[in-house]
């Protein structure tokens, strides 16, 4: 079943493994380079399997949930997880899917990076005892290699032939943007990873985004040719919601999992006003809860299925946070969903900086997780469903100014009776 699509849920043998079985059931395995093998191997014994995160910024975001809670599962069922930061490739920036190169980061400001996002991973894997998971950094070794010494030893493993026909790459040359050979190399980067984990950790397994699927099949092949091992890469799928926009990102930024950088609220909030085609996914993707249980959930219509949202936001909210965090959600969003209160404390942050430069509501409205896009944010201003601190606007051109701010550098903006962000400007 070699480097193919899997479709969830629908395994094309009988399994060995309950790790597969389980991946497959919770729609957790998009691509898998040789998943018969991979199930083989996960039935033999624990098996060592990572997931690598550049520290490009202070928290991960949920992006990011889908391989940490693959991770989760893995190491729930007997597994070891690794999770890798990338100390030395944020030095570098991953190119795959952008059009355009990465901002290259200050030591001191990946170490930074690295020591917010351990928070969220300690939370979402269990690091502690002799068989926890480990939290490693790759410049541990990409610092130490030598320029000349790296291309004799791995540069003549890949060829530029193969590289080019990875759609990482081709997607950016067929757009004719500019690609570094800086950014070119970031895949051969990667494969040294895996091959530096499975000869000291004997990690076997590399999972990641579908984005990252030429890479890891990089690493693979690195593996095979440089120690003759066999080596696996699995990736989950793309993270799209039923209206097929990508999930977790509004204007101003990512849904991110660290408390400073999104409240635990905020982070509860935007579970809550997940759309109702998407819950049982999410429910499957995003939560411990028993497959029973999401089947459960999943049949629940109208104001049942409010419940379902409420219980996935307090699910989620509790793996990322914390069960006390989770707790002081659901009091907050209950009474916010039942009695119109106000919000005590903030939902959302923003640099005030954005003010001076002309904040416009639609981007207001789009940054709080309301609506998709600016057109959306247009037609629920028109149709007079936005108030800012309690009044209803209806001009789709208005820019937010320092003038509107209430105590505290806060401004409260709500849309319909149900959705409310109080958002905090520093």
């Amino acid at each position: 079943m070699s480097h193919h699509m899997i479709e969830a849920g629908k395994p094309a043998t009988k399994l060995k493994s309950e790790a597969v079985q389980v991946l497959l059931e919770r729609g957790l395995i998009n691509q898998c380079t040789d998943l018969e093998a991979l199930d083989t191997k996960l039935s033999e014994g624990p098996v060592t399997a990572y997931a690598g995160f550049d520290a490009t910024a202070g928290s991960l975001h949920v992006g990011h949930l889908m391989p940490l809670m693959t991770l989760r599962w893995l190491q729930r069922l007997g597994h070891r997880p690794i999770v890798v930061l990338g100390g030395g490739t944020s030095q570098v920036g991953d190119p795959s899917f952008r059009n355009e190169a990465r901002p290259l980061l200050e030591q001191q400001q990946i170490a930074a990076n690295i020591a917010g996002i351990r928070r969220s991973v300690e939370r979402l894997v269990d690091m502690s005892g002799q068989d926890g998971a480990l939290l490693v950094d790759n410049a541990e070794w990409l610092n130490e290699f030598k320029f000349l010494e790296f291309l004799r030893d791995y540069g003549s493993q890949f060829t530029v032939n193969r590289m080019m026909s990875f759609d990482s790459v081709k997607s950016r040359l067929d757009a004719h943007v500019p690609l570094t050979v800086l950014e070119f190399c970031y895949m051969m980067l990667q494969a040294v990873d895996f091959l530096e984990l499975s000869r000291r950790h004997d990690c076997t397994l590399q999972i990641g985004g579908s984005d990252q699927w030429g890479n890891i099949v990089n690493g693979v092949e690195l593996g095979r040719k440089g120690d003759g091992r066999q080596l696996f890469g699995l990736t989950v799928p793309l993270l799209t919601t039923a209206n097929g926009s990508k999930m977790g990102k509004t204007a101003a930024g990512a849904v991110w999992l660290h408390p400073e950088h999104l409240s635990p609220f905020g982070f509860w909030q935007f579970w809550r006003n997940t759309a109702d085609a998407d819950v049982p996914r999410f429910l499957r993707l995003f939560t411990d809860l028993p497959i029973s249980e999401v089947d459960r959930l999943s049949t629940l219509q109208g104001a049942e299925l409010n419940e379902a949202k409420k219980i996935l936001a307090t699910q989620v909210t509790n793996i990322v946070h914390g069960p006390e965090d989770a707790r002081a959600a659901l009091e907050q969003g209950d009474a916010l969903f039942a009695g119109g209160q106000e919000l005590a404390e903030p939902t959302h942050r923003m640099d005030i900086a954005q003010l001076a430069e002309g904040l416009g509501l639609l981007e207001l409205v789009v940054a709080a997780g309301f609506a998709g896009s600016n057109g959306e944010a247009r037609r629920l201003v028109e149709a007079g469903g936005v108030r800012l601190n309690g009044i209803v606007v209806e001009d789709p051109r208005r820019r937010i100014a320092s003038g509107d701010l209430l105590a505290k550098e806060r401004l409260a903006l709500a849309v319909g009776k149900r959705r409310k962000a109080l958002i905090a400007f520093d």
